[in-house]
């Protein structure tokens, strides 16, 4: 069916529901008017036959595509809006933990650069440190010996020099082995080898430390923790 005679249709259906509206009056004693239903229902079939029957649901599927489209873009607008967002906060907490983590790396770093001047300057006081410079006594206690040696060996060497001066002779710098006849502080064998340092190698503590330390720092174990390390494995270095 065309466009017209939908129209056509529509017009005269509109105008046979007036005419039986007339006689339905007529027959009744009424005055015969035009029905405003039959008026209303002869608009709107003129109104729908305006769009041909094919074209509505194409409308309709139009309109609905548009809805559809409208709230795709306000879903990716909003995943737009979030993802940016998250990726702002990523960032700022990324520049946080970075800034924190060189924080922690420059504090570290200066540490470690203080430690080794501080090592630094205590070896260099310990090198200056020589049996002269001590005032010779007619005797020395324990203490003052170590207080001794605490001024000539390096601070992180210290306890591993001890712990060899402990095991040979308890710091007792006149000590003498019945056997052998090792002498002083590290039982040195003979004792006379330290007279290198100084001829008061019997009587003055200061020399056999400085004697002693040469010798662990020597070629044979360069430094008083791997004499120890020596002594450990052998029970003599």
């Amino acid at each position: 069916m065309s466009r017209i005679s939908v129209r056509g249709f529509a017009v005269a259906s509109a105008t046979a529901v007036t005419a039986v509206g007339s006689v339905v009056g007529v027959a009744s004693g009424s005055t015969a008017q035009p029905s405003n239903d039959a008026e209303a229902t002869a608009s709107d079939l003129t109104l729908l036959a305006d769009i041909p029957a094919g074209q509505q649901a194409q409308v309709q599927t139009a309109s609905l595509t548009q809805q559809a489209d409208a709230q795709a873009i306000a879903a990716d607008s909003s995943a737009k809006k979030d993802a940016e967002e998250s990726a702002r906060k990523q960032a700022a907490e990324s520049a946080v933990a970075k800034q924190k983590a060189a924080e922690k790396a420059a504090a570290k770093a200066e540490k470690e650069a203080k430690e080794r001047a501080e090592a630094k300057a205590a070896a260099s006081r310990s090198s200056d440190r020589t049996p002269s410079s001590f005032p010779v006594q007619s005797s020395y206690t324990v203490a003052q010996i170590q207080a001794m040696a605490r001024q000539m060996v390096p601070s992180d060497q210290f306890q591993c020099f001890s712990n060899i001066v402990d095991h040979e002779s308890s710091w007792n710098y006149r000590a003498v082995n019945a056997s052998s006849g090792a002498y002083g502080l590290f039982q040195a064998l003979p004792g006379s080898k330290m007279s290198s340092v100084g001829s008061d190698w019997q009587t003055n503590p200061a020399t056999q430390i400085k004697w002693g330390l040469d010798y662990m720092n020597s070629s044979r174990y360069g430094s008083p923790c791997a004499a120890w390390s020596f002594w450990q494995a052998n029970h003599w270095y």
